[in-house]
């Protein structure tokens, strides 16, 4: 995953945003994943986190062709580079904790390519867009579950959440070639806003269609969040596009 709210501010979060850890979050993986409710919600979470980075890879590799220029292409090989890795520490973290990583991921792989061949770039410019508001709404709904984690998974999720570079690259494009033809500040705008509202119902259909994930997210599993937080945090959510938006040079 790549971005974080804009180029200009860097993310520190290692201790949830509502203070300091508390329940499941101020334990290890040892102690929390006794419970085995815990323990499934976190190998679904590794495992959709893991096609993800898996696809951003694929996807990444692929935009490349459609780079203009050497040094774009070689910029995306390199941020492709850095997903992969992304994606080789989450598998060995599967494989640590005794889990398949392949049987860990597959549940993931339909909604995820499904999201992807709905969403696919037409150009460039549209890629670089889905690169840094698509995939970055599900950074942001990852890190929102990253708070609620014992200490050694949220380290790992908030290590493969850092941005590749793709934030300040793709700011620096799309704003240039705006500014050569304002035109294409509309037709990006209506792609970012297609984007955020399929990001946001396939992020809703995973976690709907896997009880481990729904029972941490509101049943009470790593001190879950009630229907009121779940709001705000979408909310939040929103904000950070609406930011990301502003940051391109595009009307939310």
């Amino acid at each position: 995953m790549e971005t974080p709210d804009t180029p200009e501010t860097p993310r520190t979060a290692a201790v949830p945003a509502f203070g300091e850890p508390t329940g499941i979050a101020a334990q290890d993986w040892a102690r929390a994943s006794a419970d085995p409710r815990y323990r499934a919600a976190v190998v679904d979470l590794l495992g959709a986190l893991a096609y993800g980075e898996l696809a951003a890879f694929e996807r990444l590799a692929e935009d490349a062709k459609l780079a203009p220029t050497l040094g774009d292409k070689a910029e995306l090989a390199k941020m492709a580079s850095a997903e992969f890795h992304h994606f080789e520490q989450l598998r060995d973290r599967l494989a640590a904790v005794g889990e398949e990583p392949t049987a860990a991921m597959q549940p993931f792989a339909a909604a995820l390519d499904g999201f992807h061949r709905q969403t696919a770039p037409s150009d460039w410019l549209e890629g670089l867009v889905k690169a840094y508001v698509g995939d970055s709404i599900a950074s942001d709904f990852y890190r929102e579950v990253a708070a609620r984690l014992d200490s050694d998974t949220r380290g790992l999720v908030l290590q493969v959440l850092d941005d590749t570079g793709h934030a300040s690259f793709a700011v620096e494009k799309v704003r240039a070639a705006i500014e050569a033809d304002p035109r294409v500040g509309g037709r990006l705008a209506l792609w970012a806003r297609r984007l955020m509202g399929e990001a946001l119902s396939q992020a809703q259909r995973v976690v709907a269609d896997r009880d481990a994930l729904s029972m941490m997210l509101v049943g009470g599993v790593a001190d879950g969040f009630d229907l009121a937080e779940v709001g705000r945090m979408f909310s939040r959510i929103t904000e950070a596009h609406t930011k990301r938006m502003a940051a391109l040079g595009l009307a939310a």
